[in-house]
């Protein structure tokens, strides 16, 4: 793996981070934020947020991918996340570096480097939590970035976006 699985597991956190710093933005005015009808609010986007990872982490851990267990995961960690208010959310967001470390500091390399198949794509176990789990937190995360700007955060600059800290006020 291109990435030790210190340096996955810190990226992992980072983004966690990221998306805390983000999420603090919203107000309560903008949680039923959607950029049109068919799209999550913003409050169901933190709450997509709070299983996506996790989920995706499991089934790329698990000894074999079983669709079927993965489709259950999703429906029941689905409802258990549309039930969250904002508050419960952003805790959840927030226990995922703890996953990360349980999940892969104590996993052989020789582990993420074996070869699964899912969703039809074979790969390694460590290029799959790259693709499927820190690739997806940065899509995401920009994803929440444009809901605040587009809600009424115009002050939300790229080091939000990136840096995870506010930009300097010129006083």
């Amino acid at each position: 793996m291109v990435l030790s699985k210190h340096e996955l597991v810190s990226a992992l956190g980072h983004e966690v981070r990221l998306l805390l710093h983000l999420a603090g933005k919203a107000g309560p005015e903008s949680l039923s934020y959607r950029p049109s009808p068919n799209q999550r609010s913003l409050l169901e986007l933190l709450q997509y947020l709070t299983i996506m990872a996790p989920i995706h982490l499991r089934a790329v851990m698990a000894p074999k991918f079983d669709m079927d267990a993965w489709r259950i995961a999703w429906t029941t960690g689905k409802a258990a996340a549309s039930q969250m208010n904002f508050d419960q959310a952003k805790e959840a967001i927030a226990q995922h570096p703890a996953l990360f470390a349980e999940q892969l500091e104590s996993c052989p390399d020789s582990r993420l480097r074996e070869q699964i198949e899912m969703f039809g794509h074979k790969a390694s176990r460590g290029s799959l939590l790259v693709s499927l789990v820190l690739n997806h937190y940065a899509a995401y995360r920009m994803q929440l970035f444009l809901y605040l700007k587009a809600a009424g955060r115009p002050e939300l600059s790229t080091i939000n976006l990136w840096a995870g800290i506010d930009a300097p006020t010129n006083k």
